[in-house]
């Protein structure tokens, strides 16, 4: 791999669209919003055409201006369709970005007749010809830096300015209002830093991958946090990096298939969505891994006691000790799964194997018979608040007692027997 000057500007560039499209775009995610990124980076495209049009140049100001006042009627539509039309917030984004991005599409084929526009750059982006793109005096910083640069500082201090608001209304909206702060009013904020942040990315990524940048790296950062400064910092922190890999992935991976290149922009996407995977795998709280693990751990916890339940109404009718196979029988569970609840159960001294056979002792006894206990007072409530009948009473008990509390115990009063006949175990 040759790396240049060109190269290291790519990734300066890249990493600063993606950390501006990161602010917005977390305000989006936590709004439950992230289509709306999508309809304005769509809905932006007929506003720079009328810009083109008008003005027969790609003036900034222009293309700014045109992209806010259609970006912010994007805003004002699907709110409006939505509460007049009784239509689902996805669908009235769904509705208002496809009509207006195509307009968009008809009056940009209108406009590469009349002024020097390519369709492509704006659907596409250009970030590989960034670095030829420098203004005079520049001092050999290229404009793609200069306007993502401005755009990434500008999204940054107002949400600084405004950290508190975004945070009510995002979360409290009927809250902030309470307090003086008015929802509609942030709303419109975040859909004009969102319109004009689509706009400094067109040249850099396009109209279609913006929309990965907007989205992607704030879900991730989703996943792995439920701080809300966390998160934004998350977002920036993973945009940065999946720019920086993207680009090294672009001219890397490729030429392992005999390929010379691919798209910068596209590779950058891609690796946002690798990052978006690794986190929704590996997530400390949220991941596949982690929720497996709890699964696994749950369903082990459940077993051990159900162990403890099973010995002590065994000892209660004069049977002290019970086979590992016997258990699993009897529990219903896999033979491993006993085992290794036997194993855990026998470390924390709740029961002692003689030969190939299991008992409790003194100490899982007392486990055993506060669960027995809780099971019990469960069917003696459920008997009298919700009569059903005495199998049901006995499955839905087997539920309960499982997460019965100390609180939850007392609340369940006390009983000499329960309907099944058998005696309540007392709290000694």
């Amino acid at each position: 791999m040759t790396w240049s000057i060109i190269d290291t500007w790519i990734v300066i560039i890249g990493a600063l669209c993606a950390a501006g499209c990161a602010i917005p775009g977390t305000l989006l995610v936590l709004r439950r919003m992230s289509l709306m990124g999508d309809a304005i980076s769509h809905t932006v495209l007929p506003g720079i055409a009328i810009a083109f049009l008008i003005t027969g140049s790609r003036d900034p100001t222009a293309m700014l201006l045109g992209a806010v006042i259609v970006g912010l009627l994007t805003a004002f539509l699907v709110q409006a369709i939505q509460t007049l039309g009784k239509v689902e917030i996805g669908a009235s984004m769904g509705i208002v970005f496809t009509v207006l991005f195509a307009f968009g599409l008809v009056l940009m084929r209108q406009a590469v007749d009349h002024v020097d526009i390519d369709p492509d750059c704006v659907l596409y982006g250009s970030i590989e010809l960034a670095w030829f793109d420098q203004e005079p005096g520049g001092n050999g910083i290229p404009r793609g830096a200069i306007v993502n640069s401005v755009m990434f500082i500008g999204n940054l201090i107002i949400m600084l300015l405004f950290y508190k608001e975004f945070k009510i209304t995002s979360f409290d909206p009927a809250l902030a209002k309470s307090q003086g702060v008015q929802p509609s009013f942030m709303h419109y904020m975040l859909m004009t830093m969102t319109a004009t942040t689509a706009v400094a990315a067109f040249e850099t990524v396009g109209s279609i991958l913006v929309v990965a940048m907007f989205i992607v790296p704030p879900a991730t950062a989703y996943l792995l946090t439920n701080k809300y400064g966390v998160m934004f910092i998350l977002a920036i922190g993973l945009s940065i990096i999946a720019a920086a890999l993207g680009h090294v992935a672009a001219i890397t991976v490729p030429t392992w298939f005999g390929f010379s290149g691919t798209s910068t922009a596209g590779a950058m996407a891609v690796l946002t969505g690798c990052l978006f995977i690794c986190a929704w795998i590996a997530s400390p709280s949220q991941g596949i891994v982690a929720k497996m693990l709890h699964r696994i751990t749950v369903r082990l916890l459940v077993v051990r006691e159900d162990v403890l339940g099973v010995l002590w109404r065994l000892e209660e009718r004069g049977q002290h000790t019970l086979s590992h196979m016997q258990l699993s029988e009897a529990i219903g569970s896999t033979r491993l799964t006993i085992r290794v609840a036997l194993l855990v159960l026998q470390k924390k001294n709740a029961v002692t194997k003689d030969a190939s056979r299991w008992a409790l002792t003194d100490e899982g006894r007392t486990r055993a018979t506060t669960l027995v206990r809780a099971h019990r007072l469960w069917e003696v409530y459920l008997d009298k608040h919700f009569p059903q009948d005495t199998h049901q009473l006995h499955q839905s008990a087997s539920r309960l007692e499982h997460i019965t509390t100390s609180s939850m115990q007392s609340s369940l009063g006390d009983a000499d027997e329960d309907p099944h006949g058998s005696r309540v175990p007392t709290d000694e």
